[in-house]
């Protein structure tokens, strides 16, 4: 009897000693989140992209262009002689408005208020189709943009003024550049 004793607590010992197994993960993510989320932003932007095409089209008087970073515009009042646009530190103060691509204000000028802004610099609070529209301008111009949705208020829109992705239109007014030498 004591032999089974020491049997069954050396049997005991030897199975308590097993290392413990890893849980299994209950889901398993196959990246197809990813995939879907890609394949609706690319539905979208071809939406998007038509939808501004149409305005372009309506408009055959007036001379639009395409920028590389995915925004269009055109010059309401165009500077022919001076050459000096925004670069990397410089200082710009601009007005600018927004409005759906139908033409209604959702942010006036006056709310938005005189704004100054460090190119490419300045953590400042605004959407990336401005910062890029700003460095296609020479000072004194005014410049109408139609951005897509992902280059303007995107996913989060304004507050109780513009919805989840909704492209927009903005006329923006450079009113003066301080070169970064001049600071």
């Amino acid at each position: 009897m004591r032999n089974l004793s020491y049997l069954v607590l050396f049997l005991f010992l030897a199975l308590a000693c097993k290392s413990p197994e890893a849980r299994r993960p209950v889901q398993r993510t196959s990246g197809s989140f990813i995939k879907e989320s890609a394949e609706r932003n690319k539905k979208l932007y071809k939406k998007e992209a038509a939808a501004i095409t149409k305005i372009i089209a309506q408009n055959s008087e007036t001379e639009f262009t395409s920028n590389p970073n995915g925004f269009w515009y055109f010059h309401n009042v165009k500077d022919t002689v001076s050459t000096t646009m925004p670069k990397l530190g410089d200082i710009v103060t601009f007005t600018y408005d927004v409005k759906t691509l139908d033409g209604a204000t959702i942010v006036s000028e006056a709310e938005n208020g005189v704004q100054q802004y460090q190119v490419d610099q300045s953590n400042q609070d605004l959407i990336s189709g401005i910062r890029e529209g700003i460095k296609v301008m020479k000072e004194g111009e005014t410049v109408t943009f139609l951005f897509p949705s992902y280059k303007a208020f995107g996913y989060y829109g304004i507050q109780e003024k513009l919805g989840a992705n909704i492209p927009i239109q903005s006329t923006i007014t450079l009113r003066s550049i301080k070169t970064s030498e001049e600071q």
